[in-house]
């Protein structure tokens, strides 16, 4: 998450949430839909692209409100949500290209700016985004659910301090083995896609308040695929993790292509 650096004064700046082709029916498709901080939204043209904006306090989205909001999780979480929300709803009627999250300018007279400048690069990604969707695929290692699956026996007859080196032993086993079988079934998953992925990104597993499942993350990836093709790549992984004990397999998604869209920063990235 990317903050642009800006002044904290002014009574508002312009908050990006996406870029599309200019024709795409953004602004009618959005209409009574509300942004950040329940302003409206609005579309900002340059050329043949277009920006899907909206007004935002200076006090709250200058470097220092900025960096309040990030630390602060509940704030960031209702932000998140409809930064996600809104890019969700114009991708039902649109490609567009996910901003990060944060991305202000000062006014929408630098979003022109922003958009004449990168017009080659977004126009590029557009074109290779047309008609596809983003599926995520979570792979989660659980040793506690192996054990209660195919939890060995132990010597009952034994004194209580080889029981304990027994369960021990065998705890550490069962670990060893759970994450052996997760390694193995997320090495098979670009193995049954191959047909339907057009693009794979490989994301940092989720841990901490991000990793709500039971058991570790231990796989966090995304693929690019035609949505057409949406139910295919499903299918392709259905029973994966059957009969793996500790090992579960999750499928997210369609979503508008986030991993894919999301332009890099522009070099000198400063105050807008």
């Amino acid at each position: 998450m990317t903050a642009e650096a800006t002044p904290a004064t002014g009574p508002a700046m312009s908050y990006v949430y996406a870029v599309s082709r200019a024709e795409a029916p953004l602004e009618a498709a959005l209409t009574g839909r509300p942004g950040l901080e329940g302003a409206p939204l609005r579309t900002v043209r340059a050329g043949d692209l277009v920006a899907l904006v909206s007004s935002v306090p200076s006090a709250s989205y200058g470097t220092e409100g900025v960096k309040a909001q990030m630390e602060d999780l509940d704030r960031l979480e209702v932000l998140a949500r409809t930064h996600h929300s809104v890019v969700e709803a114009a991708y039902e009627h649109a490609t567009v290209l996910p901003m990060r999250l944060v991305t202000v300018y000062l006014d929408d007279g630098r979003v022109r700016d922003m958009l004449g400048a990168r017009e080659p690069e977004f126009s590029a990604l557009l074109a290779r985004l047309e008609g596809h969707v983003e599926i995520g695929v979570k792979i989660y290692a659980d040793p506690r659910e192996a054990v209660t699956v195919s939890a060995p026996a132990t010597d009952t007859a034994a004194g209580p301090g080889r029981a304990y080196l027994q369960r021990r032993r065998s705890q550490q086993q069962n670990h060893r083995e759970t994450y052996r079988a997760a390694g193995s079934v997320a090495a098979e998953v670009p193995v049954r896609v191959a047909g339907t992925a057009r693009a794979h990104v490989t994301h940092r597993p989720q841990q901490g308040d991000l990793a709500q499942a039971a058991g570790e993350n231990i796989v966090n990836d995304a693929y690019l695929v035609q949505d057409a093709q949406a139910e295919a790549f499903r299918a392709a992984l259905a029973g994966l993790a059957d009969g793996v004990p500790g090992v579960r397999v999750e499928i997210t998604g369609p979503w508008a292509p986030y991993s894919f869209a999301t332009p890099p920063a522009a070099d000198g990235d400063g105050p807008r």
